[in-house]
């Protein structure tokens, strides 16, 4: 369980390439006694230990817990590093939102909003109780309660745009942004009441050979699996990109369209059997592919 690893930071505009393109150069830029990582980095202290962590959160590399504590890449970063260094596509912000809310170890405030928590509109008080309740059953700990608000406050600055809270004081030039922003998985409903719902990513904005990624991972190997569950078990695409039965159901569709897998119904057996000889990995080559 990690709760507050942040260091109230959310991911800002170029920090995640800034970080992948100084552990390329350097896998000991946070830890390396020679140079100050602050002046190779150009943020503060604590934003430092944030990107660390963030890096770490949303997939990008791997850090051992004990002896020589340099960063390395993951097959997703190397995968993104080779295609979309600059995380411009939406597919990429979409994978690093996969990996961040199915990260129940290293983020499991993350995990908990998308995976558990199930209230349609909600206030911070809500999250924070049932958050709570949810650690103490899960993990059998208690963190303070201010790091649960900040985790709250993290995870609504990392998928509400500020354009949306403080529009007078939002420059077009501003870098404060999250990426994640743009994907609509979350929204303001009441400013004054400060009351939030979760949203359905609009049309378009969410390629299916993501979704077939995420569902290729999620089956691990197995030739089928029931619509229920890519709607409702935790870390599948239902669940993690906030997807009702007739967005996924469109989804499946043109999946489907492409030769992937097979939807099957018949006498009240509703699966998808996998048709694609594509792993993970490929799959997310072939989204990459279909950019160029």
């Amino acid at each position: 369980m990690k709760i507050r690893g942040h260091e109230t930071f959310y991911i800002r505009k170029g920090w995640l390439y800034k970080g992948l393109k100084n552990v390329k150069q350097n896998p000991t830029v946070f830890t390396n006694k020679a140079e100050n990582p602050m002046d190779v980095l150009g943020i503060g202290s604590n934003m430092v230990k944030s990107l660390r962590y963030w890096l770490q959160a949303v997939g990008l590399t791997n850090e051992p817990k004990s002896g020589i504590r340099e960063q390395t890449f993951t097959e997703l970063a190397e995968l993104i590093w080779k295609n979309d260094r600059y995380l411009e596509e939406l597919g990429t912000l979409w994978l690093l939102h996969y990996y961040l809310a199915s990260n129940k170890e290293n983020a499991t405030s993350w995990y908990y909003f998308f995976n558990e928590f199930d209230l349609s509109e909600f206030k911070k008080e809500d999250f924070v109780t049932m958050l709570t309740n949810f650690t103490i059953t899960e993990f059998g700990v208690e963190s303070a309660l201010s790091s649960y608000e900040d985790d709250f406050t993290c995870l609504i600055n990392t998928y509400v745009t500020r354009h949306k809270v403080n529009p007078e004081k939002v420059s077009p030039e501003s870098n404060m942004e999250c990426p994640f922003g743009e994907l609509g998985l979350v929204d303001l409903v009441n400013k004054k009441e400060k009351i939030y719902r979760k949203t359905e990513p609009q049309k378009n904005m969410l390629h299916s050979l993501i979704v077939l990624a995420v569902i290729l991972e999620q089956t691990n190997g197995n030739s089928e699996i029931r619509i229920q569950d890519l709607l409702r078990k935790p870390c599948n695409v239902g669940k993690v990109f906030n997807l009702d039965i007739i967005e996924l159901t469109g989804h499946l569709y043109q999946i489907e369209k492409l030769g992937h897998i097979k939807v099957v119904r018949t006498a009240g057996l509703d699966v998808i059997k996998i048709l694609t000889d594509m792993d993970y990995a490929t799959c997310i080559q072939t989204y990459y592919d279909t950019l160029v």
